[in-house]
């Protein structure tokens, strides 16, 4: 059996294509310390989610308020002695860029809209124990950003002052917080057993939060009326600058596969994430303004070598859903996917491997200020990954 064809074929596809649940755009995998000899790979991936909702007092179509995006990742790994390999993974785990149509005026979420990026590095070592034991971990650094915007009818239009400052009519919209460029460090540890005759491997991993203390300017909008209920004779706006933690989720994969038959390999994992510890805190509003479930994630494949240099896998992921009642700001709830892909191998030591993963997103309620302001269902995502890899 060629495993390590197999294997490249599922690592093709399921590290870049569709992202998860919360903010989460990669399975966070450390499976390139496994790979034999020494292995550099580029992996490029494209990720359009078809997510529309309709309003729940106005019927507005929010259209694809969940916009496309790329990914970007980079792997290596350098044996430096019989027991001892380095790795490294470059990529974007987590993310977010979320955006509502409408007039904010007239429709309940027009104009709400946040973006969130995240970039890691991660430095790791592998200790091979034995033929079937190892032991792994390392450091994990990540730059952050954000930027949150809430607007429309929800939110009870803009905020109303006297000349004096004194608010006299309470009102949200239109309110900004960006979460300025921040670093911050983390690890992952893990643990793998393996019996290369029937490439069997499972591996165990934890990666942990990590803190991002983000340096942050709030502004609300405000009309400025001289007497309750007057007209506008001027507009301002409120700021404030100041800082908060923002924390990205810890998470555990649980990662095996097996040969069953010649040239056959069965594959999967089980994947926590806790999304609940991520959150962003309006001071300027008394408020929290995202909140996310904690995720169970399942994937089950096979992977199968058709000829000395090619093979190919199918796979099923299923994550349970939660309350049907989510933020605005990540208004999907669960999914069930299925995804394709293969690798070929050249005689030279390059791959060229890929696939395309195709989602069914749970229904969802957006909801906000104590009700429901848009309904989401029957939507979509769809991804697809590319990589290139050289092994010597």
């Amino acid at each position: 059996m060629n495993k390590t064809l197999v294997s490249s074929a599922i690592l093709a596809v399921l590290g870049t294509t569709v992202a998860a649940g919360g903010i989460e755009r990669t399975n966070q995998t450390n499976s390139v310390l496994f790979k034999k000899g020494n292995y550099v790979e580029l992996g490029l991936g494209t990720v359009r989610p078809s997510v529309s909702g309709e309003g729940e007092t106005t019927g507005y179509d929010y259209d694809d308020v969940a916009n496309d995006f790329s990914q970007k990742e980079f792997r290596a790994k350098i044996d430096i002695n019989d027991r001892l390999s380095f790795g490294i993974i470059l990529d974007q785990p987590f993310g977010a860029d979320i955006e509502y149509g409408g007039n904010s005026a007239t429709t309940e979420l027009g104009g709400t809209k946040a973006f969130a990026e995240v970039e890691a590095q991660t430095f790791l070592l592998k200790y091979q124990v034995n033929e079937n034991a190892s032991v792994f971990g390392g450091l994990r650094r990540q730059k952050a950003s954000g930027d949150i915007t809430l607007d429309g009818t929800t939110y009870g239009g803009t905020l109303q002052v006297l000349p004096t400052g004194t608010p006299v009519a309470a009102g949200a919209s239109g309110y900004n917080i960006e979460l300025q460029d921040t670093v911050g460090t983390g690890y992952t540890v893990g643990a793998a057993y393996e019996i290369p005759d029937i490439a069997l491997r499972v591996a165990l991993s934890f990666n942990s939060e990590i803190t991002h203390k983000m340096d942050t300017k709030e502004t609300l909008p405000a009309n400025v009326v001289l007497a309750p209920g007057g007209g506008t004779v001027a507009t301002t706006e409120v700021t404030q600058n100041g800082s908060q933690d923002v924390k990205t989720p810890k998470s555990w994969n649980l990662e095996f596969q097996s040969g069953v038959a010649e040239d056959t390999l069965v594959f999967g994992s089980v994947r926590w994430v806790e999304h609940s510890v991520f959150g962003v805190y309006a001071d300027l509003l008394s408020s929290e303004l995202v909140s996310l479930e904690d995720t169970y994630t399942y994937t089950l494949g096979v992977g199968r070598r058709f000829s000395p240099n090619f093979s190919a896998l199918a796979a099923i992921s299923y994550e349970a859903g939660g309350d049907d009642e989510v933020s605005p700001l990540a208004p999907t709830n669960g999914y069930t996917s299925v995804t394709l892909g293969g690798a070929y191998t050249f005689d030279n030591g390059f791959e060229l491997s890929g696939g395309a993963s195709w989602r069914q997103v749970g229904d969802a309620k957006g909801y906000a200020r104590n009700a429901t302001r848009a309904t989401f269902d029957g939507n979509t995502v769809f991804g697809a990954g590319i990589k290139l890899s050289y092994t010597f």
